[in-house]
C-alpha cells in the first residue's frame, strides 16, 4: 500500500434499489469501519458514495452517479495519494468491457489509491500488484465474468422485453413492460395504471394554454401564478415543449429494444385523443421557429403557412426594434414582410418589401365577419361546395317528381290513344328509377355533410373581433391567440404585395389569396395604406 496517509471511503452501489434492504450495505458498512480502525485511518462519510438503481453494465454510475463524482475527484486531485475504496466486489466497481473496467480500475491505483474488496479481502495497489502480478490477471478475470453475467443478463432482459412488446402489438399480452420511465400523471395501482387528477390537471394546463398560442415562458409562469405544482412536468419552462411531444399522452408507450421500435398503444390512461395529439405535433411543427425574445408576434408569419405569390417561397416578417416607440409599439412602416428567396438572395422576380399591417388588418376584417368564416369552412368539392351540391340534388329531385306528377296525371286522365299509354308507362319507369337515383345522391350529400358539421369547430367571428384591437395594438396575448386561429383556419395564404399583376413600388394594392382548411379560395385586395379591403370572386387583375 502506498506510504501517503490517506482517508479510508466506502463506495456501495445496487442495480435494483430493493438490494439495498438487505445485510450486504450494512456488512460492508461495518467492514469498511473495522479496516480504517486496524490501521488507523479515519472513515470519510462525508462524500456520499452510494449509487442505488444505477447499472455499471451500462456505465450509469459513472456518466450519472457516485462513481462518477469519485472518479472526478480523483482527476481533480481532491483525493489524496495514500487513500482507500472499499467495495464489496470488483463486479460492484464496474460491469462494463473487460478493458474498460480495467481502465477505471487503473485510473483509481495510478491515482496512488488502494481498492479493497471485502467480499475476499484483496487489496489492489500499485506495490502489491508489482510484487504480486497475478493479482492483475485475477482482477481481469473478474472482470470478465462480471461483464459476461450482465451480458448475458442483458440480452435475456431485452428477448423478453421483445416478446412482451410483440406481445402487446398482437393483443396477446397485457401485463407490465419494465422499461423505461412512466410519464409522471401516471402511477401504478395493484398492477394497473391510474391517473394522478392533480398532476393531470397540470398537464391539461399546460396543453390548453400551447394550443392557444402561448409560449413555453408565458404558460409556466401561468401555471405558477395558479399555485400549480410544476416540478413533475420540469423546473424549466422549455420542458413544456418536451411535454407536448410525449406519447404517453395519448396513453401509448415507445420502446426501443435493439434498434427495433415498438409504440404500444393504450397501455396507460389517455389523457387526449389520437386526433388531438396528432393536431398537437401539428402546432409543434408549424411553430418549429420561434420568433425572438422580445418580438412583436406576426399575426400571418412565423406560423409556416404564407407564401410569396411571385416566388412560391415563405413569406417572413422584418421588425426594425431599433425603431421600437416608447409604448413598445412600431409604427406600420417598421413592420415588414418580405419573401425568403428575396432575402437570400435567391432572385424572386419581385421582390422588396411592404408593411405587413394592412394585411393584418384586412385578414381580422375578413374574419370578424361570421359569413365569411362560415363560407370558409364549408368543404370544396369537384362540382364546388357541398352546400351547392345539396341544392342542385334537392332541385333535381323536385324537377323529377314535378314531371312524374305530371305523367300520373295524364295516364289518370286517359289522355292518348293506342300507343301512347304504353309510352307514357316506359317514361314513368324510368323517371321513378332518375328520382330514386337522385334521392340517393341527395341524402348522400347530406349525411356528408352532416359528418363535415361534426368534425368541424363552429366558427364564431366574435373570437376575431374581440381579439383585433388588442392585434392592432400589437399586444402579445391577442397577437398569440390569433396565430392559434390562423393555424386553425387557413391552409395557406398567399401574398401578392404588388398585387398579382406587379405594379411597381408605388402599386395601390396588395392583393391577398386565402385558402381555407376545408379547401375554399378567398381572394382580398388590400389597400396598401389603410388595408381596408373589397372581395374579389375571380383572381384579381
Amino acid at each position: 500500500m502506498s506510504a501517503s496517509v490517506g482517508m479510508v471511503y466506502s463506495y456501495l452501489r445496487f442495480s435494483d434499489p430493493r438490494q439495498a434492504a438487505g445485510h450486504s450495505a450494512d456488512r460492508q458498512a461495518q467492514y469498511a469501519k473495522s479496516w480504517a480502525a486496524e490501521r488507523g485511518l479515519a472513515l470519510d462519510e462525508s462524500l456520499s458514495l452510494r449509487d442505488e438503481g444505477l447499472s455499471a453494465f451500462h456505465q450509469k454510475h459513472v456518466k450519472q452517479g457516485a462513481l462518477g463524482v469519485f472518479l472526478q475527484a480523483v482527476d481533480d486531485g481532491r483525493i489524496p495519494a495514500g487513500s482507500v475504496l472499499v467495495v464489496e466486489g470488483l463486479d460492484r466497481l464496474s460491469r462494463a468491457e473487460p478493458l474498460q473496467a480495467q481502465a477505471q480500475l487503473a485510473q483509481i491505483i495510478n491515482a496512488g489509491i488502494t481498492v479493497v474488496t471485502a467480499s475476499d479481502g484483496r487489496e489492489y495497489n500499485r506495490e502489491k500488484l508489482k510484487a504480486q502480478p497475478m493479482d492483475l490477471v485475477y482482477s481481469l478475470l473478474v472482470m470478465i465474468r462480471a461483464h459476461e453475467e450482465s451480458d448475458t443478463k442483458s440480452k435475456r432482459v431485452k428477448a423478453s422485453i421483445r416478446r412482451q412488446c410483440e406481445g402487446w402489438v398482437s393483443g396477446a399480452y397485457r401485463g407490465l413492460i419494465r422499461n423505461g420511465a412512466d410519464p409522471s400523471w401516471v402511477r401504478l395501482v395493484d398492477g394497473k395504471w391510474e391517473l394522478i387528477p392533480e398532476r393531470v390537471e397540470v398537464v391539461r394546463f399546460a396543453i390548453d394554454k400551447y394550443r392557444e398560442g402561448y409560449g413555453a415562458d408565458r404558460t409556466h409562469n401561468l401555471m405558477q401564478a395558479n399555485g400549480f405544482d410544476t416540478s413533475h412536468v420540469g423546473s424549466s419552462a422549455q420542458q413544456i415543449y418536451r411535454l407536448i411531444k410525449l406519447v404517453g399522452l395519448k396513453g401509448a408507450k415507445q420502446i426501443s429494444v435493439d434498434g427495433c421500435e415498438f409504440l404500444l398503444e393504450d397501455y396507460y390512461p389517455r389523457l387526449i385523443s389520437d386526433q388531438q395529439f396528432d393536431e398537437l405535433q401539428l402546432l409543434r411543427g408549424n411553430r418549429s421557429r420561434r420568433r425572438g425574445k422580445g418580438a412583436i408576434p406576426g399575426v400571418v408569419t412565423g406560423i409556416g403557412i404564407t407564401y410569396c405569390g411571385y416566388c412560391g417561397t415563405s413569406m417572413t416578417a422584418q421588425n426594425v426594434m431599433v425603431k421600437v416607440r416608447l409604448d413598445g409599439t412600431l409604427s406600420d412602416g417598421h413592420r415588414r414582410i418580405m419573401c425568403a428567396s428575396y432575402m437570400d438572395k435567391g432572385g424572386c422576380t419581385v421582390g422588396g418589401s411592404c408593411s405587413v399591417a394592412p394585411v393584418e388588418r384586412a385578414v381580422m376584417s375578413f374574419c370578424s365577419d361570421q359569413m365569411n368564416l362560415v363560407r370558409l369552412q364549408e368543404p370544396a368539392g369537384p362540382r364546388g361546395d357541398l352546400h351547392l351540391g345539396l341544392t342542385e340534388s334537392r332541385k333535381k329531385v323536385a324537377d323529377l317528381e314535378q314531371q312524374l306528377t305530371r305523367i300520373t296525371e295524364a295516364l289518370a286522365l286517359g289522355e292518348g290513344d293506342g300507343v301512347l299509354p304504353i309510352t307514357f308507362l316506359r317514361k314513368a319507369r324510368d323517371l321513378e328509377e332518375q328520382l330514386n337515383a337522385a334521392r340517393t345522391e341527395e341524402r348522400r350529400v347530406e349525411r356528408e355533410l352532416a359528418g363535415v358539421a361534426a368534425r368541424q369547430k363552429p366558427a364564431d367571428a366574435k373570437l376575431w373581433a374581440d381579439l383585433a384591437l388588442g392585434v392592432e395594438a400589437q399586444q402579445v396575448e391577442p397577437r398569440d391567440k390569433v396565430r392559434q386561429l390562423m393555424l386553425d383556419t387557413f391552409e395557406r395564404i398567399v401574398i401578392y404585395m404588388r398585387g398579382v399583376v406587379p405594379q411597381g413600388r408605388n402599386a395601390k394594392y396588395i392583393d391577398v389569396l386565402l385558402i381555407s382548411r376545408a379547401g375554399q379560395r378567398r381572394w382580398l385586395r388590400v389597400e396598401r395604406k389603410t388595408g381596408s379591403w373589397a372581395a374579389a370572386v375571380d383572381r384579381p387583375l
